[in-house]
């Protein structure tokens, strides 16, 4: 992280990753026990809406969050077409246990296994070079050969993820709200049809479209990631490359500028889209209004809405302004990692009583 010059920086515990940032292996522990509280955040909330679930009240009336995303995926419903709720407290108890194994990864990785992955040979003391994979995966945050290395590892993965909803789409299905039932989907693996789609997303009505873009991504993030896991820098790493500039904070900042991004581009989807988003989950589609900032309002009827807001309006709004807030947080640690000292800030206003200004020739 960004220390201006001072090597001995001291980090408290509310900083969070700061603390591991040159720890490879506690920073592991640390994501992986951040995976774990979101695995157990997804399954305590589906359970308690499942126990919550009125049937006699629409569903997207009902202020939920997990359970509509598990309808649109096929889950819960009867052999009849119906959902019920079928196999949903099943998916919320895997990840509650989910969740215990991730817990134990973190402690693992934070309490019994070595801080860098550089010095560890894993569950083996024999130093054979098959039991040291872990060391490849040691972090030099200004070493663009170890950062795309790891970067490779991330694009393989949620490559991998996009095959398993595309797969789940064709082999088991998922609710098509032109049918109001659940279906499988093949993939429309258009590719001018994609490229088209980056322009009016939040207008795409095909489940086709949608899952062809998915194995797209798939396709692209796996080459990509082999790509960048098999080749290393051409040439000298310089300044036009990114030298200098390459750090644990700017890699942080140009995460949060991602999911920042995603989040208020789901606001948007969400708010209006209802193929991948059904009414018949979420609610009805909704209105963009300005104040201070954007923000959504509800447009059917709210008699007997249980929460004062449709499903579909409380995860517009808080998408949007937690990406807000996220993209605030990028351009903190962007303008930190390119040198800035926000502290000459506060310094500057303090001494505002003090300072004097002289005009010279």
């Amino acid at each position: 992280m960004q220390t201006y010059g001072n090597p001995d920086v001291t980090y408290g515990w509310w900083v969070g990753n700061s603390v591991v940032t040159n720890k490879s292996s506690r920073f592991i522990g640390s994501h992986v026990a951040h995976t774990g509280l979101i695995a157990f955040t997804a399954g305590a909330n589906t359970l308690w809406e499942l126990a919550r679930f009125n049937p006699d009240i629409p569903m997207g009336h009902q202020g939920m969050v997990s359970i509509p995303h598990l309808a649109s995926l096929g889950i819960g419903f009867d052999q009849a077409g119906a959902w019920t709720g079928q196999d949903v407290a099943f998916v919320g108890i895997f990840h509650l246990i989910c969740s215990f194994v991730y817990a134990l990864a973190g402690l693992l990785h934070s309490v019994v296994f070595s801080e860098d992955t550089q010095n560890s040979s894993g569950l083996f003391a024999d130093g054979r070079p098959e039991h040291r994979q872990a060391a490849r995966f040691k972090l030099e945050w200004d070493n663009p050969d170890n950062q795309t290395f790891i970067l490779g590892h991330h694009l393989v993965f949620f490559g991998v993820a996009n095959i398993w909803f595309v797969e789940w789409a064709r082999v088991h299905g998922i609710y098509d709200p032109a049918i109001e039932a659940i279906r499988q989907v093949n993939y429309n693996l258009d590719l001018t049809q994609i490229w088209n789609h980056q322009f009016d997303f939040i207008q795409i009505d095909s489940l086709e479209d949608v899952m062809g873009g998915h194995a797209f991504l798939a396709f692209f993030q796996i080459g990509g990631g082999a790509f960048h896991i098999a080749t290393k820098q051409i040439g000298t790493y310089t300044k036009f490359k990114g030298a200098e500039l390459l750090s644990a904070e700017a890699i942080l900042s140009w995460s949060l500028a991602g999911i920042g991004w995603m989040a208020i581009i789901a606001a948007f989807w969400c708010a209006t889209n209802t193929t991948v988003y059904p009414e018949a989950w979420y609610g009805e589609t909704l209105q963009l209004k300005f104040g201070i900032s954007p923000y959504w309002i509800d447009t059917g009827n709210m008699d007997g809405v249980v929460t004062g807001h449709t499903s579909r309006a409380w995860l517009s709004n808080v998408h949007y302004y937690l990406g807000f807030f996220v993209l605030q947080g990028h351009l903190f640690h962007a303008i930190r990692a390119m040198g800035f000292d926000f502290r000459k800030i506060t310094s500057a206003i303090s001494n505002l009583d003090s300072s004097r200004v002289s005009l010279s020739d």
